[in-house]
């Protein structure tokens, strides 16, 4: 009777340094390494590179306009309605910095209740950035080189950015997990296009000089084409649900 019902066990291997047998379990449960950890951080810190300048940007006009510098034609349009602007450029600090650190999979992973508090102040921050960002298109004085090329490309894209962390909200609430993400990585990619314009813009002036008012424009609207085209990207190279794993052969017995 003995006989009747039997376990399946893995097979033992023989170790290659001292001739004990290795259990193949204790081979799945490996932790990860050090390398991969480290590997983790790297998006992270590129988009926290990437936001570098505008931020820079963003620190030197608040300095402007806490310190009482000299009024210019260039920066009137501050002076004259600084609440705009001093709220974007805080909020948007706050969002590339903060949203950066939701690419870091492993430590969103090892700290969920940090993950959804942090997601509350990105949403309210991905809000404030877009409406300012629409009010300053529609309200303030434009500034020298830009065109309506330049202001319908900021009108669309503040709109798609207020509609892409709405709609990631409203996913969240029902549960749609995957919905959320991608939602929320597209609102992201619009915010950080003033990063991706200062590579566009530069490289155009470092090897052809100063652009004009078409090609500035172009310039622009394609630092907010490649950010969401790599959202895109990555969105579609990760499955949206991630397939469940298979029952240990170990666990299963066989009948008699």
């Amino acid at each position: 009777m003995s006989d009747e019902i039997t376990t399946v066990r893995r097979p033992f291997r023989q170790s290659p340094q001292g001739g004990r047998p290795t259990d193949d379990r204790r081979r799945a449960g490996t932790p990860a390494t050090a390398p991969s950890t480290r590997a983790g951080w790297l998006v992270p810190a590129a988009l926290i590179l990437l936001s570098a300048v505008p931020m820079a940007g963003g620190a030197i006009r608040l300095t402007e306009l806490t310190g009482g510098a000299a009024i210019t034609p260039e920066n009137a349009r501050f002076f004259a309605a600084p609440l705009p602007v001093v709220l974007h450029i805080i909020s948007v600090s706050v969002y590339s910095l903060l949203g950066a650190f939701q690419f870091a999979s492993g430590f969103r992973r090892r700290r969920p209740g940090w993950h959804r508090v942090a997601g509350r102040v990105l949403v309210s921050c991905g809000f404030v950035v877009a409406l300012t960002g629409l009010w300053m298109t529609l309200f303030y004085a434009r500034a020298e080189g830009d065109s309506d090329l330049v202001s319908g490309f900021r009108l669309v894209f503040g709109t798609a950015m207020f509609l892409s962390i709405g709609l990631g909200l409203a996913a969240i609430r029902r549960r749609d997990i995957p919905r959320h993400r991608a939602w929320m990585i597209r609102g992201y990619a619009i915010a950080l296009g003033a990063g991706t314009q200062a590579l566009t813009l530069g490289s155009w002036f470092l090897f052809i000089g100063t652009p004009g008012e078409l090609p500035r424009a172009l310039l622009m609207g394609a630092g907010w084409v490649i950010n969401l085209a790599v959202a895109e990207w990555i969105i579609r190279r990760r499955p949206a649900h991630p397939p469940r794993a298979s029952r240990p052969t170990g666990d299963r017995r066989m009948s008699p």
